[in-house]
């Protein structure tokens, strides 16, 4: 069983995610000062998920329907909606299809993601897990292989190094070739960390934070920390298909691209951002139902570059 993990903090320097072992065969991600080298984003030649996705999803903890909806809203965007406009959650998986799954094997795939199955799981491990729970929980899932099962804990569940270093983790068993992403909500925990920038960084400038475009902090910072591991997941599911570094130490399609969401991002700044007119709300995306996110940018291995939305 291999973790990756996704950490979020804003640094007074540029940051990256890597990956350092916190159990036995365990590849989770830490996080750490980003300094550039030769090494290029590319395929090594392993699998990565293309075809129909279906999608799986375990709340773990209460949620309330407004903000289930936040979330499988966005997992419905991914798939070509035609009355979305650009830019769009569809624009934006249609880059890591483009950039990265049409390039291996039957490049005619077109990639969709479908909504397959849920289920609430009311607190059987009380308010704390482990990573082997959080794994436990997802291979109960009944979700096909070549799927993704999402595991997301409630803001009022800790999770084993959850603010300390990781806010996400996507895993894999490439035996029975199934995967899982866990996304916890960090309201409560370390939103400074893991829902920047919808609350001030807990180190580097004191910016103010931007308001989030569905009006829920911790519901919006796990859109864009799924959307992260979405694209890990897909592009990168058993470890050795599209990274960058050593492959116990690699960055991913999003993670490549750390504290990126728009055009002239720097450390402290997420970059230039649109605003809804009737809420004055920051968003990067339009999506299904009328709805706006915020996305992480892409990091483009052709150019070496990291593509925003707007």
């Amino acid at each position: 069983m291999a973790f990756f993990s996704l950490t979020k903090s804003v640094l007074s320097a540029l940051l990256i995610l890597t990956l350092a072992n916190s159990s036995a065969g365990a590849r989770p991600r830490k996080l750490d000062l980003w300094i550039p080298d030769t090494d290029l984003l590319t395929y090594h030649n392993g699998g990565v998920l293309q075809g129909n996705i279906p999608v799986s999803i375990i709340w773990y903890g209460y949620f309330s329907w407004a903000q289930k909806s936040i979330i499988t809203d966005f997992l419905l965007s991914l798939t070509y909606n035609q009355w979305e406009p650009n830019p769009s959650v569809a624009q934006w998986w249609s880059t890591i299809d483009q950039l990265y799954l049409s390039k291996v094997g039957n490049n005619n795939k077109r990639t969709k993601v479908t909504l397959a199955h849920q289920s609430d799981n009311w607190y059987q491990w009380a308010k704390y897990l482990t990573m082997s729970q959080i794994a436990q929980l997802a291979s109960h899932a009944t979700t096909p292989k070549g799927g993704i099962t999402l595991v997301f804990t409630a803001q009022d569940v800790a999770v084993e190094n959850f603010c300390m270093n990781r806010c996400a983790v996507h895993g894999s068993d490439q035996s029975s070739g199934t995967t899982f992403i866990w996304v916890g909500n960090s309201e409560n925990q370390c939103p400074g960390q893991c829902a920047w920038p919808f609350h001030q960084p807990e180190y580097g400038p004191q910016t103010p934070p931007l308001l989030p475009p569905n009006g829920d902090l911790g519901i919006d910072g796990m859109v864009m920390n799924l959307a992260s591991m979405f694209a890990g997941t897909a592009t990168n599911p058993f470890g050795n298909g599209y990274y960058q570094g050593p492959q116990e130490a690699p960055m991913e399609a999003c993670t490549a691209c750390p504290g990126v969401y728009g055009k002239g991002a720097y450390p402290g700044f997420p970059g230039h951002l649109l605003i809804d007119s009737s809420t004055g709300a920051s968003y990067n995306a339009n999506g299904f139902s009328g709805r706006k996110y915020v996305l992480p940018a892409i990091f483009d291995p052709t150019t070496s570059s990291c593509l925003t939305l707007n």
